[in-house]
């Protein structure tokens, strides 16, 4: 079948020819006119782009010349910017750049090319001004014009496009110098010698202050399809990062560190961007982390974010590896309409020793060398609402399969079953050598130690100490709650298990690497009976602090009492719990006559109600012997008057590591409770009580004139 031939009229086609012919002509026109006055549009543009970068951004702009080089490749000179009142930010000898037509018909700048040869761009900060200032002070004026909130999946859209679309096809840069000045305390330089790109290959050459190091970040980008592959790597020795270690004092060094982002595009409502990083030989050195070095020999992240309208996302299809150990991490943070943190950790069960040789090198140090057998599988399942707090969610679970410690480390954990040496510190220095073992004559059998000091410490301290396996979840739980409300650390998380593992076999550094050995360390001995509950408990009530210079309950029972720990009574063994949390203001609780003050009272009733409750001693209605605990005689000349009153609360003991300054309050509150919060069902209430407070001596006169008044009126 075949269709007629359509004949169109030849009027029609010359007429065509005519209005095509005549479109063509003021197009060639207008585009010749335009090529001439190019020039002075030009200089209308950069002086209307002057303006309002003085008038926006309060910036001095000045361009010594700038003129067309090609179609739509201009050149300028001599260029300086200078936000008012602020130093120099940055000067450009000379510039060439060129735009790509096509995407300019649509409004979108798209540069083809870079040529730079000389510049500086300089950033100053000294104390509370720098001269990138300008940019909060446009933010603020933005966020008062703009009524209507744009999804941040939409922001990382375009902020991406707007940062491929400045990536040019071809770039030459020559000397341009990148200079942070810090208060005069901290600088840096980085001068790329030379860079270049060309068919999407980077070369780049960079001198780090003037001759320390030449750094090279190379590889391959290709922006139409948002996708890049680069590493950054220095010539014949690691990338160091002097400004980190004179500003923040951490050292941070590597051999290479590479990012490679795959994809970026729309999935669903999400902003969704792919890729991957890795780091070889990261060195870490910071004291808060460690004492020493923490190595990471090879380290790896394949990651998928997601932004959607108001979060951030690192999904659970991510993966970090270190070494043959893997986790899958999931991270996010939702800013409205409540803050809200997510976190989810899933180890899938692998080889146990893998995952034990993954650590960084320096960061379990007692641990190194250690030998396992068996498969470990990990999870963490972590949510915070902010709005309500209290909610949080916290399950953390380590399960081991056939898990067997088959050698040792640099430390014996089950060295404490027989009798070791045990060397307290305070403030970071030894005190002096205890026996922990039948030759020392303090030494105390569980067995010799009265149940009234046993009761009230467990009490206090660790009630579910026999049920646990080393932690407590909702204690952790209600830790993360309280710290949140606080806004500061008021809770960390001791058991009693915790404490002892802390005093007997790590150092004494205030650092995260030894909180976290702390906790593997307690699993390790808690899921491997490896030291029965029993022995941790006679270890530990035998170099706890209680005293300045007195360590375990034997010589506190002598102390205090002039007693042995199992003649101790009801009272004696509240006392004694009571001063555990801050064992240095011990004796300020004491009247001058060796009784107990007053204030003391409430927490004696609540700690033997709740023994009471639990059967672990008679109900009592007077006080649980409180008004019979009496401070011996020969202790009783180091009492101060009991018109002085002393604020027990500026009195620092030698806290956990996680402690605020100024050290916990001598408050009823338990150590146990302040750092955690007490397990479940095991929940201790808070009640007041009060405290010594350091009174003026105003304060004292309006007393005494008052107490004066009460009773001339009773006499009356």
């Amino acid at each position: 079948m075949h269709l007629p031939k359509i004949k169109i009229p030849k009027k029609y086609l010359k007429i065509g020819a005519w209005v095509l012919g005549v479109f063509l002509l003021v197009f060639i026109s207008l585009g010749a006119i335009a090529y001439n006055k190019r020039e002075a549009l030009l200089k209308k543009m950069v002086a209307k782009a002057i303006a309002k970068a003085d008038k926006d951004y309060g910036l001095e702009i000045k361009i010594g010349s700038a003129g067309f080089t090609g179609l739509s490749s201009v050149n300028m000179k001599n260029i300086s910017v200078v936000p008012k009142d602020r130093d120099t930010l940055s000067t450009i000898n000379d510039i060439t750049i060129g735009v790509k037509i096509f995407p300019l018909l649509f409004g979108n700048v798209k540069l083809s090319e870079i040529n730079l040869n000389q510049g500086k761009l300089n950033i100053v900060l000294r104390d509370s001004l720098s001269n990138l200032d300008f940019i909060l002070k446009r933010k603020k004026k933005d966020s008062v014009a703009s009524s209507n909130k744009v999804a941040l999946s939409d922001l990382a859209s375009n902020l991406l496009n707007e940062v491929f679309y400045k990536i040019p096809d071809d770039m030459e840069v020559k000397n341009f110098l990148m200079q942070l000045n810090d208060n005069d305390t901290a600088s840096v330089k980085f001068l790329t010698t030379s860079a270049t790109i060309d068919n999407g290959e980077l070369k780049s050459s960079v001198l780090v202050n003037d001759t320390a190091a030449t750094w090279h970040l190379n590889g391959k980008l290709r922006p139409s399809s948002k996708r890049l592959n680069l590493m950054l790597f220095a010539d014949g020795k690691k990338v160091e990062l002097p400004y980190l270690e004179r500003k923040l004092h951490t050292k941070v060094a590597f051999d290479t560190v590479r990012t490679e982002m795959k994809d970026a595009d729309y999935s669903g409502d999400d902003y969704k961007i792919s890729g991957s990083w890795s780091i070889k030989n990261l060195l870490i050195n910071q004291k808060r982390i460690s004492s020493a070095d923490v190595i990471v020999p090879d380290a790896k992240v394949d990651a998928d974010m997601l932004i959607g309208e108001n979060y951030i996302c690192l999904d659970s299809t991510s993966t970090v590896f270190l070494k043959n150990a893997s986790i899958h991490p999931y991270l996010k943070y939702t800013l409205s309409p409540n803050k809200i943190y997510e976190m989810k950790l899933n180890a899938e069960e692998q080889d146990a020793q893998a995952i034990f040789d993954s650590f960084p090198l320096g960061l379990f140090e007692s641990l190194e060398g250690i030998q396992v057998k068996g498969k470990l599988k990990y999870n963490l399942d972590f949510y915070l609402d902010t709005s309500i707090p209290d909610s949080v969610k916290f399950n953390s679970t380590l399960t081991p399969t056939d898990f067997k410690i088959v050698k040792w480390g640099k430390t014996d954990l089950q060295k404490i079953n027989s009798t070791f040496v045990y060397t307290p510190y305070e403030y970071g220095k030894p005190m002096r050598n205890i026996t922990i073992g039948p030759s020392n004559p303090n030494f105390t059998r569980l067995d010799d130690i009265s149940s009234n000091f046993k009761n009230a410490l467990l009490t206090s301290e660790d009630p579910s100490f026999f049920r646990h396996k080393g932690f407590v979840e909702e204690s952790i739980r209600k830790s993360i709650a309280v710290n949140f409300k606080e806004k500061r650390f008021k809770r960390g998380g001791s058991t009693i298990s915790m404490q002892l593992v802390k005093n007997v076999f790590l150092s004494r550094q205030k650092t995260l690497a030894r909180k976290a050995e702390e906790i593997l360390i307690v699993w390790l001995i808690e899921n491997n009976k490896l030291i029965s509950k029993q022995r941790m408990l006679e270890v530990y009530f035998n170099i706890i602090e209680m005293g300045q210079n007195v360590y375990g309950i034997g010589e506190a029972a002598r102390h205090y009492f002039g007693k042995t720990p199992a003649e101790l009574t009801t009272g004696e063994g509240i006392f004694l719990a009571n001063i555990v949390p801050k064992p240095k203001v011990a004796l300020y609780k004491f009247m001058s006559d060796g009784s107990l003050k007053g204030y003391l009272l409430p927490y004696f009733n609540f700690i033997g109600n709740t023994m009471a409750r639990r059967g672990l001693t008679p109900a009592d209605t007077s006080g649980y012997g409180f008004y019979n605990v009496r401070l011996r005689e020969g202790l009783r000349q180091y009492l101060l008057p009991d018109s002085v009153v002393i604020d027990t609360n500026k009195i620092e003991g030698e806290e956990d590591d996680m402690m605020p300054p100024g050290g916990m309050q001598d408050k009823s509150k338990n150590l146990f409770d302040r750092l955690f919060g007490s397990p479940k069902n095991d929940t201790l209430s808070k009640i007041p009580v009060k405290t010594d407070t350091v009174k003026t001596k105003k304060q004292l006169r309006q007393e005494r004139r008052e107490k004066r008044r009460k009773e001339n009126e009773g006499g009356g």
